[in-house]
């Protein structure tokens, strides 16, 4: 019998990596797993994070979601520029919500992945440190209700998402949102806010310092977070499922286990090292406060520390094909 595996979690991930799991008639067990939903009230999925998810799981998912068709972005003291995007907004709750939920067998096996705490080894590399807030507006008559907004400013940055029906919410990561409202061009676009209360979260990208183990994986927004500056991680999560899937099929198989956990971290910290090279120049170019140095500076400091960690890691022993991962020698 194929051997299982033992999830902890829920979330994107985590609902991806049982689903692939089930098609290759691999034993899924744990208890009983929820939606997890990420830290952010709405989640602005690109049109690449759909597609995967639809490839996955080979359904539409997002039906209610509202459309996003433009950016608006206003950087570094420049004037506004429009630009095409593909998107949809949906709450965190509700995208959780829309992904077919595992359905667990009793019992155990000498193999764990976890998609949320405990890890069993909880220490986490964070690449900044910048608290967001996140309040429900209402956009003012006029607004285009399909254009998602970016906004630097002295003390940081604003993100403007709208969600159907004249709603929207607004992100301020840096400063408090009511001190960067004060000197944003969003105030024209929204009506005046009844309130300032907000659910906070950190935004700054982070990473379990320990990915994997002799017996076990981690994966989901719990083990590796991304800036939402950029809007990749949930398309992120749904790749490293991917290559969590293809990990456990490799042991199944026979392959070097040790191998694949090493090429299963190394290929983590590698998203991590690209996410960070893209991030670095909106940093440095959005303000010239200390904030936006500091910032800066943190995300050159994690990608020289992942540099590092994959110059002792060597090159890659795997390259994945479909949904297996083939050793390199043989793939050439």
């Amino acid at each position: 019998m194929t051997a299982g595996i033992a999830l902890h979690g829920g979330g994107i991930a985590a609902a991806t990596l049982a689903h692939l799991l089930a098609g290759e008639g691999v034993p899924v067990f744990g208890g009983e797993t929820v939606p997890s939903a990420g830290p952010a009230p709405v989640v602005m999925l690109g049109a690449q994070a759909v597609a995967l998810l639809h490839d996955v799981f080979q359904r539409p998912l997002f039906s209610a979601a509202h459309r996003i068709e433009r950016r608006v972005v206003c950087w570094g003291g420049g004037d506004p520029v429009t630009v095409p995007h593909r998107a949809l907004a949906i709450s965190g709750a509700d995208l959780a919500a829309a992904l077919p939920q595992p359905v667990l067998a009793a019992g155990g096996a000498d193999f764990a992945v976890h998609a949320a705490p405990p890890f069993p080894d909880d220490r986490l590399l964070s690449f900044g440190s910048r608290r967001a807030g996140a309040v429900a507006v209402d956009l003012a008559a006029g607004a285009d209700e399909h254009a998602a907004v970016v906004e630097a400013t002295e003390g940081g940055w604003l993100f403007l998402i709208p969600v159907g029906n004249r709603r929207a919410w607004l992100l301020s990561v840096g400063d408090q949102v009511e001190d960067q409202l004060a000197a944003s061009r969003l105030r024209s676009i929204l009506t005046p806010l009844r309130s300032f209360s907000t659910s906070t979260f950190e935004t700054a990208p982070r990473m379990l310092q320990t990915l994997v183990g002799s017996d076990f994986l981690a994966i989901g927004h719990h083990a590796l977070a991304f800036d939402p500056i950029c809007g990749d991680g949930t398309a992120t999560a749904v790749r490293a499922a991917l290559l969590a899937a293809a990990v456990i099929a490799g042991r199944n198989e026979g392959l070097d286990e040790a191998a694949l956990l090493s090429h299963y971290s190394s290929m983590l910290v590698a998203a991590m090292r690209r996410h960070l090279q893209v991030s670095l120049p909106f940093y440095r170019s959005g303000g010239t406060s200390p904030w936006w140095q500091q910032q800066a500076d943190a995300l050159a400091q994690g990608h020289a520390w992942c540099t590092q960690v994959l110059s002792r890691a060597g090159d890659p022993r795997f390259v994945l094909q479909g949904n297996r991962l083939i050793v390199r020698e043989k793939a050439a």
